[in-house]
């Protein structure tokens, strides 16, 4: 049975930037796990906000077709013209209902209208936090190559790309 031999490598003890690289590895994949979930929440917002405005369309249309079919009462009478009191008694309630109706819709579009609105800055503002997200994971991994090359260009290019994916969150979260 053959033996598995650990090697380690003393240029890896003695290396300090090593130590602070893989620090700095560990910082930007925190931020990066929080800018996920931030991510994630405004989606799932997004969603919600978006169901809640498809919830009020629905209801804004059952609103328009009970008003429609008022209307429709409304037309038969005149062509049917009926004068009698039951006739001038339905007419009357056809025309309250209808204000009733109208001023729901109203109510009920411009509710919908304004779930929309916010589902759609939900959605800006995850897109944002993708962007950051991105960046990150970007310079997650151009932190890792330093251990693969042991060249400092990968960690500032790391701290840049952590640095605009920072800025694109935090743009994320003044929307």
């Amino acid at each position: 049975m053959t033996e598995l031999e650990l090697h380690h490598d003393a240029a890896h003890t003695a290396d300090p930037a090593g130590r602070r690289i893989g620090a700095l590895a560990a910082t930007l994949a925190v931020a990066l796990a929080l800018i996920s979930i931030s991510s994630h929440r405004a989606h799932t917002a997004a969603i919600m906000h978006q169901a809640a405005a498809n919830d009020r369309w629905a209801h804004y249309e059952a609103t328009r077709v009970k008003y429609h079919n008022l209307e429709l009462g409304q037309n038969l009478l005149t062509v049917l013209e009926a004068k009698n009191g039951a006739a001038e008694k339905m007419a009357a309630d056809y025309a309250s209902q209808m204000k009733k109706y109208a001023s729901q819709s109203a109510e009920i579009q411009a509710d919908a209208q304004n779930a929309e609105a916010l589902a759609a800055a939900d959605e800006h503002r995850a897109l944002r936090y993708d962007v950051g997200e991105g960046l990150f994971e970007i310079s997650v991994v151009l932190t890792s190559l330093y251990f693969l090359s042991r060249k400092m260009m990968f960690p500032i290019m790391a701290i840049i790309a952590g640095i605009a994916g920072l800025l694109a969150a935090i743009t994320g979260v003044l929307l």
